[in-house]
């Protein structure tokens, strides 16, 4: 492929371009991720995108284009992706009520495709760079906000994305969507309103964030590893919510939380964990016990959400084992001592 580019006439030569493909593949999931809410989705966006930029690699201006043409190409991939689709979200958003800590919590399963998935901090996050706007980076994956953004129709969302999280100016946006400065204004308005309305009413309110979160995550493996439930529900807000897609169920209070733990989730005990950051927030992944011989198979990865108070506010456990695979995690692992 690359030498037929290269043979183009008046192409950017092939050889220069490469390298700065490659390097425009983090970010590009990030936004990806953000208008699909999904990370295996992300993932074939940005091979699309990809390949549709070597395709027409004879169409590029210059290489100083090269991002914001990578962007256009990518945000008409995310367009024709979402073109009829349901909207994802959060378990907690899919029912009226919170369902209760028996064995009958796990009898409702989500249909495929309708839950908001995680993301890896380091696939979708920049490296370094100014720390103020990192953290709109972080907020703007972490899963809730994530589930808001699918309320808004998709070319709002690109506006918004591009405009408020990726700082884009709305020139640079309306030649990118090829509108007007106008059209792409009254759009950011449009999704601001929705957006704030829709965080409005998310329940619990978003706390304040607290300093330390390796070391709560710490704790917080140490009695899960010990399978400590009277130290794990210490370590909960007594309004802390629990889901565990695919499955229906979510759960809000520390007591129903705990009983479950010791309920349906009882064959978590004795798991293998390691430490994860997942949209913007610490996680972990878990492999279950799968036999007498100390084997461990994949179980879930589960992002945390740590309030001011050094206490969980949330915690939700993806229980596809596919995102292992995505995640670079290794199918059976050889545990350490915690």
């Amino acid at each position: 492929m690359t030498g037929l580019i290269a043979e183009r006439p008046g192409a950017v030569p092939a050889s220069e371009l490469e390298p700065r493909l490659a390097e425009h593949r983090r970010e590009l999931t990030g936004y990806c991720y953000r208008m699909l809410g999904s990370s295996f989705d992300a993932e074939d966006a940005v091979q699309e995108t990809m390949v549709r930029a070597w395709r027409s690699l004879d169409r590029l201006q210059g290489a100083g284009a090269l991002r914001s043409w990578m962007y256009r190409i990518a945000t008409n991939v995310c367009l024709d992706a979402l073109d009829g689709r349901k909207r994802r979200a959060l378990p907690v958003d899919m029912s009226e009520e919170a369902s209760a800590p028996v064995e009958a919590s796990l009898d409702g399963v989500l249909p495929d495709g309708a839950w908001v998935e995680p993301a890896l901090d380091r696939q979708v996050l920049p490296v370094g760079g100014d720390p103020a706007d990192l953290a709109v980076q972080k907020e703007s994956v972490r899963l809730a906000f994530v589930a808001a953004l699918q309320f808004l129709p998709p070319r709002q969302r690109a506006v918004l994305i591009l405009r408020d999280v990726l700082r884009w100016k709305a020139d640079e946006v309306a030649g990118l969507l090829e509108t007007s400065v106008a059209a792409v204004n009254s759009a950011l308005q449009r999704a601001r309103a929705t957006l704030a309305a829709q965080q409005a009413a998310e329940q619990p309110a978003r706390p304040e964030v607290a300093a330390d979160q390796a070391e709560l995550l710490d704790r917080y493996l140490d009695a899960f590893g010990r399978y400590d439930i009277e130290a794990l529900v210490a370590l909960l807000h007594e309004d802390a919510v629990m889901d565990m897609p695919p499955y229906a169920m979510w759960l809000r209070s520390s007591a129903d939380i705990g009983t479950w733990l010791i309920g349906p989730g009882a064959d978590c005990r004795g798991s293998h964990v390691v430490p994860l950051e997942l949209n913007g927030n610490p996680a972990y992944a878990q492999w279950r016990p799968s036999g007498p011989d100390g084997q461990f198979e994949p179980w879930s990865v589960t992002a945390l959400e740590f309030g001011a108070d050094g206490r969980v506010t949330r915690m939700t456990a993806f229980l596809d084992t596919r995102l292992f695979d995505l995640f670079d995690l290794p199918r059976n692992p050889a545990p350490t001592a915690r």
